[in-house]
């Protein structure tokens, strides 16, 4: 399934960054979300703010947030830390998940791009929409060898927390795109 899966991932490149959305107004399947991040607990003030996004995503979607400590095992090398944050996060993926690797070096897309990706995500065949926001040091390999796609948020290094507002957000702002309704301009 996972080769399938990949074999059916967008050509990010290839995304328009014009005007619109090629699945604006159309019916666009609504794959459920599963956004696994990795960290110290939310602060009080970022967990309110998420929450009020992921309310108004669920318009939209089912939402899973899945919050994984970082450095599960208290490791004393960074290597180890980030094996064992890899391993607690592919206990979490299933085979037909299409999952999304947020990282400093992937594929820089815009809102609009956003949108498409998971309009496309929708098409892959996939049973679920995995995103997956790493740890202090990052992500391991064997999820880097999983994901079906890498993009990053910004150009700048963000913290987890910072990292995962601002997904929840967008992710919000790809729905009303693919809806046609007035929160993006």
């Amino acid at each position: 399934m996972v080769a399938l899966l990949s074999a059916s991932v967008t050509n990010i490149s290839a995304l328009p960054s014009g005007k619109g959305c090629k699945y604006t107004g159309q019916a666009v399947r609504a794959l459920p979300i599963r956004i696994i991040s990795v960290g110290k607990k939310r602060s009080q003030g970022v967990q309110l703010v998420a929450d009020e996004y992921i309310q108004r995503l669920k318009l939209y979607c089912s939402v899973e947030d899945v919050h994984i400590k970082n450095n599960p095992k208290n490791a004393s090398d960074w290597r180890a830390q980030v094996d064992h944050e890899d391993s607690a996060v592919m206990d979490l993926i299933k085979s037909d998940d299409w999952v999304v690797l947020l990282d400093e070096r992937g594929k820089d897309i815009g809102s609009k791009q956003m949108a498409e990706l998971v309009g496309d995500a929708g098409n892959t065949g996939a049973a679920r929409l995995s995103f997956c926001v790493g740890g202090p040091y990052g992500h391991g390999k064997q999820l880097r060898e999983r994901a079906n796609i890498s993009i990053k948020l910004s150009s700048m290094v963000l913290n987890h927390q910072i990292a995962f507002l601002v997904l929840v957000e967008q992710l919000y702002r790809s729905w009303t795109i693919l809806k046609g309704q007035n929160y993006h301009r």
